[in-house]
């Protein structure tokens, strides 16, 4: 883990880099004419060469943009192949934490969970099942896996992704591609670079220096492409003012002249902004359509705006691709049936692998017996995945009261707590009544309400609306003349969230949250039954029904032995939180029920980091972020002490909404006047708290087990270009448990650069026996140990005498010793 350098690597690192200017845009470095764009690909071999002479324009073309598929799975893309030459087409598909398209398939905890692991072979596996998936269910390419670092604890898809450590990220990346790919189904790294943000995604222009870019931003990308993933794709924001699909300092000055990428680059989905600027900067191919990869591009061609030979190079590296997996010439191994039972035994390993106890109070955990009030309504929902492109159609999902109760013999009861989907609207308030509970609106019907809505008491409502069809026929509200639950601009509708935009029974769900005074209020609704015909409902939240949600919750606290109180926080694509609480009044709830009784466990469904201001009246708190479809089973067995919870954080937790890295400074987030800066530099998350000396709630790395350990004798020496750092963990606890040490390394002393107070080397992911003790031995990198020479655009090694630490998290360095890097030991 974290432990070898490449020989690719290792010449990057000795050998020096050309000695030429900075590049204009201040990012990256521009390589000598030699290395320029427009200069031919080496040759793809005589298969794809043969092929390559034989298309016409037109067939080119064709092969380097998305259309229409003709017998459609529900995948995200489809590009058409050429019959004539028996180039079959490509069925791309979405899959961050499993194959999403229309069929069922292995809903995998979301990647954030399973980097908690830390645990690079089980990220492996991970990978196998999407990969033997995809081909099973009729894919080619997976548009997946996402490394973009978690810089900002707001960014709507941090879900998705692996940690805010570069290291941690590539070695991840690395060993999921690996999984995935040996498989025969092609890997796509995402979003190429610094897409760490969905707010103004599609326009956002974000500058950062060459030492930041190539330290933290580009590191998963490197190992990506040393992993062998077959395709890149770009990201939809400008980098150090040019769009991301048409940037050349990335697409071929990076990722082709200096690490060598021979795979194909496409467009995040309608990211591309042009014809000529793209191709030339080295983009292969746009999504999901030709807009202007089509008939644009052939006109360039034609009229000599763009030379033919970039068409044949990006042809040339997507057919280079297809061939090296055997989907040219028909060697790729038949496709296989899905396993369902082996994907779902890696799913329940990585839910529990990755499981994070935060905090556990008076022997809070693992819970004794019954006597159990589940609360919340992710105790009684599945929350399986985050909303977007990362939902995938489970083969089953249980909800953790359910197996809560399948795992004690004691009593179980529960109470909601917080309602996501409403009661039904007060009898006798609406004038004249309708079935505001069901109402159906038949196929090729149109159905309308005229009438007031009675409020007794003034009070803040959120109105639910519940709806069967698409959300383009979805009945039209209005309330005293405004419409309640407008279409959503652009992708909004699409985007709408995981969990909360889906009722129990499969309805559409929209929201919508205002102050009513007390009175009559106009209602006017109008709803078309369509195709298929339409059934809505009209339900409210209020301040009233809140309160004895609460007032149930208590009495239901006060009842039981222990509590286990379920909170959420719903993440989506396509858009960023407003803030690390807890949405909604999950806050005051949880106050009132750890006043009621001190032994509650909360367990955070969250997409990311989490604010907890009702910490210390907790018992316990277990994160389980996006658990998958066997995340009841994994949470109860972490519940109940079946399993050692073994994740640690891939991520610093802020204690609030003030205090992290791009807090109070709008140009660091969300950006100000179309432009974000990457000021913070080289010092991003836990970095950026041991610069600052702010003290995080929860720090990188850190994470409880069951049982206790000691950690002794460190050494470091300086040895095969390498520093090895050994130390003895001993589980001093009685019983079984996983320990995940880290190393830590300080700066350098003879490197005249920004250095960090210290950066995670290595780590090791143990299981240890009651009493057991061992010795183990971290290799930190050369590349770790090194810094990026923005004014020689090169690596340097950092030299000198350096401080290693071993801890239990960046927060808990238990052990300190240090090596002279680049001589002898002592």
């Amino acid at each position: 883990m974290s432990e070898t350098v490449s020989r690719r690597s290792a010449l990057r690192l000795t050998a020096g880099a050309v000695a030429v200017a900075a590049a204009a845009t201040g990012g990256l470095a521009p390589l000598t004419s030699a290395a320029a764009a427009d200069r031919p690909d080496a040759g793809a071999g005589p298969r794809v060469e043969g092929l390559l002479a034989r298309l016409t324009l037109d067939e080119k073309i064709s092969l380097l943009h998305g259309a229409d598929d003709p017998g459609s799975l529900g995948q995200a893309g489809y590009v058409p192949g050429v019959p004539r030459l028996n180039i079959p087409p490509l069925r791309l598909a979405d899959g961050p934490a499993g194959v999403r398209i229309t069929a069922h398939a292995t809903a995998l905890p979301a990647p954030v969970l399973l980097a908690s692991a830390f645990d690079p072979e089980l990220a492996r596996r991970y990978g196998q099942v999407i990969g033997r998936e995809g081909r099973a269910l009729g894919q080619d390419v997976l548009l997946s896996p996402m490394v973009n670092l978690i810089r900002t604890p707001y960014a709507g898809r941090n879900f998705e992704t692996f940690s805010e450590d570069p290291l941690l990220a590539s070695d991840l990346v690395a060993a999921e591609i690996r999984g995935i790919q040996g498989e025969g189904l092609i890997a796509t790294v995402k979003h190429f670079a610094l897409n760490n943000q969905e707010q103004d995604r599609n326009s956002i222009d974000v500058h950062a220096g060459e030492q930041t870019m190539h330290e933290l931003e580009l590191r998963g990308f490197e190992a990506a492409v040393e992993a062998g993933t077959g395709a890149v794709m770009g990201a939809y924001n400008k980098v150090n003012g040019t769009f991301a699909c048409e940037n050349k300092a990335l697409l071929t000055d990076v990722l082709r002249d200096q690490w060598g990428f021979a795979g194909w680059v496409m467009t995040d989905w309608f990211a591309a902004h042009s014809t000529v600027a793209a191709i030339t900067a080295g983009l292969d191919m746009e999504m999901p359509d030709g807009t202007y990869f089509g008939a644009a591009l052939k006109s360039a061609v034609r009229n000599g705006s763009v030379a033919e030979r970039y068409v044949d190079r990006a042809v040339r590296r997507i057919l280079a691709v297809m061939d090296r997996f055997g989907l040219l010439d028909g060697s790729a191994p038949p496709r296989p049936a899905r396993d369902a039972a082996a994907g779902a035994a890696v799913a329940l390993a990585v839910a529990k692998a990755g499981a994070t106890l935060l905090r556990n109070e008076r022997g809070t955990l693992p819970l004794d017996g019954g006597g159990i009030a589940v609360i919340g309504p992710t105790g009684s929902l599945p929350f399986v995945s985050g909303g977007g492109s990362a939902h995938v159609v489970p083969d089953h999902a249980d909800s953790p009261l359910d197996a809560i109760r399948a795992r004690t013999r004691g009593p179980v009861t529960y109470a909601l707590g917080e309602d996501l989907f409403g009661k039904a609207l007060p009898a006798g308030a609406l004038s004249p009544g309708f079935t505001s509970e069901g109402q159906q609106v038949g196929a090729g019907k149109t159905w309308a309400y005229d009438g007031t809505l009675t409020v007794a008491e003034e009070d803040d409502w959120t109105f639910v609306l519940h709806f069967s069809s698409a959300a383009t026929a979805r009945p039209k509200v209005l309330l005293d003349g405004e419409e309640l639950f407008p279409l959503a601009a652009g992708y909004g509708e699409y985007f709408s969230g995981g969990l909360v935009a889906a009722a129990p029974d499969g309805l559409g769900v929209r929201r919508k949250e205002l102050r009513l005074a007390r009175g009559a209020h106009t209602l006017q609704i109008s709803a078309e039954g369509g195709d298929s015909g339409l059934l809505f409902r009209l339900r409210r939240i209020t301040g009233a029904t809140r309160a004895q949600d609460v007032v149930d919750a208590v009495g239901a606290a006060r009842a039981a032995r222990h509590v286990v109180l379920f909170a959420y926080e719903d993440a989506t694509e396509g858009l960023d939180r407003a803030t690390v609480a807890l949405p909604g009044h999950q806050e005051q709830l949880i106050r009132a029920v750890t006043a009621a009784n001190p032994r509650t466990t909360v367990v955070l469904n969250t997409s990311s980091c989490t604010s907890m201001p009702w910490l210390t009246g907790t018992g316990a708190v277990l994160q389980m972020y996006y658990p998958g479809q066997e995340g009841a089973t994994a949470t109860a067995a972490v519940l109940f002490g079946d399993s050692d919870p073994g994740g640690r954080l891939t991520q610093s937790f802020p204690a609030d909404d003030d205090h992290h890295p791009v807090a109070g400074d709008p140009r660091r987030y969300p950006g100000a006047d179309g432009v974000e800066e990457y000021s913070e530099g080289i010092h991003a998350g836990y970095r950026w708290y041991d610069a600052q000396g702010v003290r995080p709630l929860f720090p990188f790395g850190h994470g409880l087990s069951y049982t206790s350990f000691a950690y002794s004798d460190p050494e470091a020496r300086w040895t095969r270009g390498a520093l090895e750092v050994t130390f003895t963990v001993r589980n001093t606890g009685r019983r079984a448990g996983i320990s995940v040490p880290q190393v830590y390394v300080g700066p350098s002393p003879d490197l005249r650069l920004d250095q960090a107070v210290r950066v995670l080397g290595g780590y090791r992911r143990l299981a240890l026996r009651a009493g057991e003790r061992r010795r183990v031995t971290v290799r930190v990198a050369a590349r770790t140990l090194s810094s990026w020479d923005a004014r020689h655009h090169r690596w340097t090694l950092g030299t000198g005498r350096r401080t290693v630490w071993v801890g239990a998290s960046a927060g808990d360095l238990k052990l300190r010793t240090g090596a002279r890097v680049g001589g002898g030991h002592r």
